[in-house]
């Protein structure tokens, strides 16, 4: 098992103090997070994309510009970007240039993004929002892999013998595809032979192991090795305490008002949006969230692989409202007590 840290860069009040952090303090906590991730170990680093809602991620690329030139080792992702919304030809300059300042470390996880409201700021009718996926990814796949394109479509001007510069750094950055709720994104990484990345982090585990086994399935019908259908999973924050009774005294409070405060109404009902995991008790038991001892998170994220057999786990440390100091402390642990005993139960090779 490979392991990677996201942050998608949250910005609301704490949800039990009401203390707001500066957008500069923000951006510093989650570069710090960055290079704490590589010291301790962790495989990789990824920065979400959100251009609506309490979140300071519209432009990952500045951010993972920022950690390139603070880190040397550690893979740089994305969580996801948002290519639906984008102009192909601008992601692919854009990514192409954080590949070659990282030397080869730039990697995309792509999706339509998980806030509805950034298709109305791009002037994008929400009810294209697959087809715009598919049409950009496609184009975005060309140019990183050819020069001279020519190419049209529905949903930008048609290009003529087009290079895009600069050209990646050791050829295509590898590219994942985000799935949350929907089979068309494990549709079109089968498809075109690329990893998927499983949310893993509101539903129940049965939603995802549909949208995984759909995946492989497909995968292999589109003649591609099953041994190369690479799957990732997300989590629902992770918390650690010495013991199940603990976890629950400390974060009991801080878990249940951080679940009232993402609670969207205007979406009770259409899955992905809220968790049905509203107390800290059943999210330990049920949910995808690694909360509890070391042993308790180990157990579950085995679980997981069990059925997922997945080859890279992420995780999350500030999304709850932990200090920066309590990060570090959360990141120190897993890498510590949870990462040496999962990465021998679960061997991958993903990057190597």
């Amino acid at each position: 098992m490979k392991f990677q840290v996201l942050s998608i860069v949250g910005h609301a009040p704490h949800p039990l103090t009401g203390e707001l952090l500066s957008p500069a303090d923000r951006f510093d906590e989650v570069l710090d997070a960055g290079v704490a991730a590589e010291r301790l170990g962790f495989d990789a680093y990824a920065i979400g994309e959100r251009h609506a809602g309490a979140f300071l991620s519209s432009s990952p690329t500045v951010l993972l510009a920022a950690l390139a030139a603070r880190t040397s080792r550690i893979r740089l992702l994305t969580g996801v970007t948002v290519v639906a919304i984008l102009d192909p030809v601008r992601v692919a300059e854009d990514y192409a240039t954080l590949d070659q300042l990282s030397r080869g470390r730039i990697e995309l996880v792509i999706g339509k993004g998980a806030e509805a409201g950034h298709f109305d700021l791009f002037g994008l009718d929400e009810e294209r929002q697959w087809d715009l996926q598919k049409e950009k990814y496609e184009l975005l796949r060309r140019l990183w892999r050819e020069e001279g394109v020519d190419w049209a479509g529905e949903f930008r001007p048609a290009l003529k013998n087009v290079t895009t510069v600069p050209r990646p750094y050791a050829g295509p950055p590898r590219v994942w595809h985000g799935s949350a709720t929907s089979l068309n994104s494990p549709e079109l990484a089968a498809r075109h032979g690329d990893p998927l990345f499983t949310a893993n982090a509101v539903q129940p585990r049965a939603a995802y192991v549909r949208l995984i086994d759909h995946y492989r399935e497909r995968f292999a019908a589109y003649g591609h090795d099953p041994a190369r259908a690479h799957v990732a999973a997300g989590s629902g924050g992770l918390l650690i305490a010495d013991t199940h009774e603990r976890a629950v005294s400390r974060y009991k409070e801080l878990y249940e008002a951080r679940v009232r405060q993402n609670f969207k109404p205007r979406l009770e009902g259409k899955a992905g949006y809220n968790t049905p995991f509203r107390t800290i008790e059943d999210a330990i038991a049920d949910g995808p969230q690694l909360i509890g001892s070391p042993q308790q998170i180990i157990d579950k994220i085995l679980g997981y692989h069990s059925t997922y057999r997945h080859d890279l786990q992420s995780v999350t440390v500030d999304g709850f409202g932990l200090s920066r100091g309590e990060q570090i402390e959360t990141l120190e642990r897993f890498a510590e007590e949870i990462a040496p005993v999962v990465r021998r139960e679960a061997p991958s090779t993903l990057w190597e």
